[in-house]
């Protein structure tokens, strides 16, 4: 009997960089392969990464995949130009108007995170480039200087899941008292958070699944892509100083509907409602 296969499409997607100096991420793929096979349809692209927030995606191709776990993904930066010819290939657009070309240790991304094929779904990867983890800043005595992290850092900053696996964590905060300037939402396995941990270092919130930064008339969030499991919510509080935002503190919030923000348990295809009121800070 044949093995059963399935026209399996790749997408990419970000979480937002905690920076207000930073207007655009510019990256570009030479290649996308699967054990080895490059994907169909793809082409030299150079994506804006920092468009791609809040479930937006940029489909890369296609690959006839058998239904199964893989766990070879590579991504292939060029380093010389972008798909236009231009230079850099890969960038940081300033509020400024000027661009800072981001540096990487090695071409070749090989994504440490695995993903499955289901047999008879219509199978979606989406390819999640979290530029909290893989984008560094380091600030000089006039600027800050931007690159990408650490080879071991950068492929350790990309997930990968089946669209068809994952389910959604949206809500509003309301913060009446104005504790926060900026808030950012992290979403965390059930458990694993660790205050003193995660703020500090080079990454902070270095081990959330996702993030998302409340914005709009709403002051909404949205944490995507959230493979089935329970997760516990960190609301963090930032503040603005001469155009960097930096981590001031953690918020306590409170459900409006009684929810176990510590303990939200999601399956596939769910898009769970989490609405939240700031009550102070910790």
């Amino acid at each position: 009997m044949p093995e059963e296969t399935s026209q399996t499409t790749f997408k990419i997607t970000d979480a937002p960089i905690d920076d207000a100096q930073v207007e655009g991420v510019f990256v570009t793929l030479a290649d996308v392969r699967v054990d080895g096979q490059s994907l169909e349809g793809f082409s030299k692209t150079t994506i804006e990464l920092s468009a791609l927030v809040e479930g937006q995606t940029l489909t890369l191709g296609e690959l006839d995949l058998a239904a199964d776990s893989y766990s070879s993904l590579e991504l292939v930066l060029d380093t010389q130009t972008d798909a236009a010819g231009n230079t850099p290939a890969n960038y940081i657009a300033l509020a400024n108007g000027t661009k800072e070309e981001l540096e990487a240790s090695a071409e070749t991304i090989r994504v440490t995170d695995g993903f499955e094929v289901i047999a008879g779904a219509a199978n979606e990867i989406v390819i999640d480039f979290d530029l909290r983890k893989t984008i560094t800043k380091s600030q000089g005595a006039l600027e800050a200087d931007y690159a990408f992290a650490s080879t071991s850092q950068l492929e350790a900053g990309i997930r990968v899941v089946n669209e068809q696996a994952t389910g959604e964590i949206e809500g509003t905060v309301t913060d009446s008292q104005d504790y926060a300037e900026t808030i950012i939402v992290y979403a965390y396995p059930e458990g694993t958070f660790n205050a003193e941990a995660e703020t500090q270092g080079e990454v902070q919130f270095a081990n959330a699944v996702t993030s998302s930064k409340v914005s709009g008339l709403d002051n909404s969030y949205s944490l995507n892509f959230l493979e089935e499991g329970t997760y516990e919510l960190v609301f963090a509080s930032y503040e603005e100083t001469e155009g960097s935002v930096n981590f001031a503190t953690l918020l306590e919030v409170e459900s409006t509907t009684g929810l176990n923000l510590g303990a939200l348990t999601l399956s596939a295809a769910l898009q769970l409602s989490a609405n939240v009121t700031v009550t102070g800070t910790l």
